[in-house]
């Protein structure tokens, strides 16, 4: 595996920013470039500038060189939503909260603040900008513990199944089902919010097998009825994690977004394996576009790349006369991997692929492949430390699910 570039070390941080990874398009546009000033989207009572879009993009290309216009847009509308959400509940970072969480940010990719400020200037990216950026995320850290954290009860039986899953006496096999539904725009979102809301309503396994046969956007749905494959418990994304050891049999998750749709998840059952099932700490994986996506020459295109590659070192060979852009490669965090990205890993094994997903409203298709998966050691697990962590997932799906109903609320006009 060839070296990873400083945008390889720092770029998880924008997957947090914008749930999903897409060929780099344009820059601003031309129109919109001549007066940066000009409100390009209004939220409630405040606005977001042709400027700030301009310097978002930029940062997410910095950060991770794959984010198109929309993409950046929509993480400031709900940046706006999260900052006045948390202003309401009278929550404001102080500058110390902000200044260590601009060096926390640095140190993923072993940067000091300094140096970190210095590249992202050199890119063409304000301090201001990257401030902003840092503080909605602290905003919207505190003001989601502050208001669900009574909600969130992590019994010690959960914290015993969490250690017994991740130790070596055995764990558990996860079956679940997903439904994917479109969020292309604001309208087609709120469509999908409101459907999702009345599956679940209804959340028998035989119901939520026919809503995605009829509604559900991924290949799953009618080739599957939404089930996907068994896998441990420890493969699974934190967001679906939580999910299997709260929910029972039957029930379905809050609805979490993955850039242009959004998720349900519905939990059919759990067994144990004997096999230890210890949690999954990072992954490395590679991600080659192609361009027509489920296209029958998409396909065709696919199946040829498969027929040629084993593992993902044999993808750098069949793209090094390409642009770069056509495969991303990231070793990352689990939490720190789009959610539908990171659905789609759990189920592979090293050297496997999936041609599940599309970007660029389904012109691209993603020919994901898992490289390697490191995990985590327990033999010392700390009871806290599991309670904290079970409790941090569980209010991250709660803030997920707040956050779609702020959008569903909001007024949000785009210019």
């Amino acid at each position: 595996m060839k070296p990873k570039s400083i945008r390889s070390k720092i770029t998880g941080i924008v997957h947090v920013a914008c749930l999903c990874t897409m060929p780099f398009g344009s820059s601003v546009m031309p129109a919109v470039a001549q007066n940066l000033f000009a409100p390009v989207a209004q939220v409630n009572d405040s606005v977001v500038t042709a400027y700030e879009l301009q310097q978002r993009v930029q940062l997410m290309s910095v950060l991770g060189g794959s984010v198109t216009e929309k993409v950046a847009l929509d993480a400031l509308i709900d940046e706006r939503l999260k900052v006045d959400a948390a202003k309401r509940a009278n929550i404001n970072p102080d500058d110390k909260a902000i200044a260590q969480a601009i060096t926390d940010f640095a140190s993923r990719g072993s940067f000091a603040p300094e140096q970190f400020l210095t590249l992202l200037n050199k890119n063409g990216v304000s301090s201001q900008t990257f401030r902003d950026f840092v503080t909605s995320g602290v905003a919207w850290r505190d003001y989601a513990r502050a208001r669900f954290v009574s909600r969130v009860n992590v019994s010690e039986a959960d914290i015993d199944r969490a250690l017994r899953n991740n130790g070596p006496s055995g764990g558990l096999l996860v079956s679940m089902s997903e439904i994917f539904l479109p969020a292309r725009d604001d309208n087609e979102r709120a469509a999908s919010e409101r459907l999702a809301k009345q599956i679940a309503a209804n959340p028998s396994i035989a119901a939520f097998a026919a809503a995605a046969r009829e509604y559900s956007v991924a290949p799953s749905g009618k080739e599957k009825s939404g089930r996907m494959t068994p896998m441990p418990l420890g493969n699974l994304p934190g967001p679906l994690r939580a999910a299997a050891t709260t929910l029972k049999p039957g029930e379905v998750t809050a609805p979490l977004s993955t850039g242009n749709a959004i998720g349900i998840f519905q939990l059919r059952g759990l067994s144990e394996i004997d096999a230890p099932t210890p949690r999954v700490a990072s992954i490395e994986y590679a991600a080659y576009y192609i361009a027509g996506g489920r296209s029958e020459a998409g396909l065709e295109a696919a199946a040829k790349l498969r027929a040629r590659v084993d593992t993902c070192d044999d993808l750098y060979g069949v793209a090094k006369s390409l642009p770069e852009s056509v495969l991303d490669v990231d070793s990352l965090p689990m939490n720190e991997i789009p959610s539908d990205v990171a659905k789609e890993l759990a189920q592979l094994d090293p050297g496997e692929s999936s041609i599940a997903l599309t970007r660029s409203n389904g012109e691209t298709l993603v020919f994901l492949m898992l490289c390697e998966r490191t995990f985590e050691t327990s033999e010392n697990a700390d009871r806290e430390t599991v309670k904290a962590g079970l409790q941090s997932a569980r209010i991250a799906a709660m803030a997920e699910s707040h956050l779609a109903e702020l959008r569903a609320d909001a007024t949000i006009v785009r210019k």
